[in-house]
């Protein structure tokens, strides 16, 4: 998969530690959408360091948690919150690598549940893996609850049904 066959889902939130631009001490990561997968490429910092210059597992299940947020707000057109999360660490990740990260909807269990897919890989090298069951909101209920700055929910327009 290559990023100049998908769209670019632009997140406009200046302090999420996985997806916004502006955090210094964040992943920066940014999306791109196929049919019916989201996509990532990065390469972790040398400061989410774990033991001797591996990624530390933490840092492994946060950029598994935005693949799959970000492709349930994609491919489901709602705000989502993580409710379980299951990680199976199969290979080593180094700090400084380059990495392809890949989410995807597997199953709508309920009217606001949904169980979502992530992977992380390596040159093709499945690294790592998760399954998530997700809460789903509507614009309505985020707006209600102050789960996102209005801004950062505008700006989802063009994926949300807002």
């Amino acid at each position: 998969m290559k990023k100049e066959n998908l769209q670019e889902i632009i997140s406009r939130d200046g302090h999420c530690f996985g997806c916004s631009q502006q955090n210094p001490y964040g992943l920066k990561m940014r999306f791109y959408a196929g049919d019916s997968v989201v996509c990532s490429w990065l390469s972790v910092p040398e400061h989410l360091c774990g033991w001797n210059g591996i990624v530390h597992g933490g840092v492994l299940s946060t950029i598994l948690d935005e693949i799959m947020s970000w492709s349930a707000i994609h491919n489901l057109r709602h705000v989502v919150m993580t409710k379980t999360m299951t990680v199976d660490f199969l290979k080593p990740v180094y700090i400084g690598e380059d990495l392809r990260v890949e989410g995807r909807v597997i199953e709508q269990t309920g009217k606001r549940e949904v169980v979502m897919e992530g992977r992380i890989y390596k040159d093709d090298v499945l690294c790592a893996r998760s399954r998530g069951t997700f809460a789903m909101f509507t614009a309505k209920a985020v707006k209600k609850m102050n789960i996102m700055p209005p801004e950062v929910l505008e700006g989802l327009g063009g994926v949300l049904d807002v």
